[in-house]
């Protein structure tokens, strides 16, 4: 009866499943562990923000460029304030806002993005308060630049005048008339009644949607694996079940061998 998995056809739809089946776990469980390493790291990433927050401030200087090591770490500079822009569409504890960043103008000529506090509501540059004059220095959580579209940062344009949808280096040049250092720190303690900012995690180690996608593509592989079995349980049956049928005489396209020799057909003739 099961002879025919012999044959050529069936030798390729075996040797095909007894490679799929393999290929399907293994793609399976990589994607897997690809999504455990993004929980580690999340929970790495969490674990050191808290660390950077209660170590010692160290130079701004000593701390570039902004690594998964060094993000979070708390980080001193002195200059003096320039340019203020807003940064709309910024949530803080479930509510709707806007930071307040204001350019710091370093020794060096560059400037560093400072977000001095959060404010509820729109954005209205009336609503800021205005940044302390002179020489300051200030102290806070380092951040590395951040990519519009990424973890949350709008990548809209057509802002008014006086806001950034990102705290980039990329987007600042183009609003000040000066370089601006590849990072920005959030104020430890914020300015003037404003609520100051946490510090974020490093990119690339939160529970973003990549982390998602992978434990979706996870389950994608083992269904992949699952359906190539039921496809060959099925094949099989179909071809067992045709080849009972062909032993009984009633195979579809086949006529009943009874030894009985079919019936002459009479020609009926048409009345005139």
């Amino acid at each position: 009866m099961y002879r025919f998995l012999l044959t050529p056809r069936w030798w390729g739809i075996n040797v095909f499943v007894l490679l799929a089946i393999p290929f399907c776990v293994f793609m399976g469980s990589w994607q897997l562990s690809r999504f455990e390493d993004r929980v580690q790291a999340h929970d790495r990433a969490d674990a050191q923000v808290s660390e950077a927050a209660r170590s010692p401030a160290r130079p701004l200087r000593d701390l570039l460029p902004v690594d998964q090591a060094t993000s979070g770490a708390t980080a001193t500079a002195t200059g003096r304030y320039g340019e203020q822009l807003l940064v709309p569409d910024r949530e803080l504890a479930g509510r709707k806002g806007f930071y307040v960043l204001t350019l710091l103008r370093t020794d060096d000529g560059r400037a560093l993005p400072v977000v001095r506090g959060w404010l509820p509501g729109r954005a209205d540059a009336a609503k800021a308060p205005a940044a302390p004059t002179g020489e300051v220095t200030v102290t806070g959580a380092l951040q590395a630049s951040e990519t519009p579209g990424d973890n949350g940062v709008s990548a809209a344009g057509g802002l008014p005048a006086g806001q950034t949808a990102a705290i980039s280096s990329g987007s600042l040049i183009n609003l000040v008339p000066y370089h601006v250092y590849d990072a920005w720190i959030t104020l430890t303690t914020a300015d003037s009644g404003m609520t100051a900012v946490p510090a974020a995690a490093p990119q690339n180690t939160g529970l973003d949607l990549k982390a998602f996608q992978n434990l979706g593509y996870t389950g994608e592989w083992f269904v992949f694996a699952g359906f190539v079995i039921f496809m060959w349980f099925r094949l099989l049956r179909r071809e067992v079940e045709f080849l009972r049928d062909a032993e009984m005489g009633i195979a579809e396209g086949q006529q009943p061998d009874d030894g009985a020799e079919p019936a002459a057909q009479t020609p009926v003739s048409s009345p005139v």
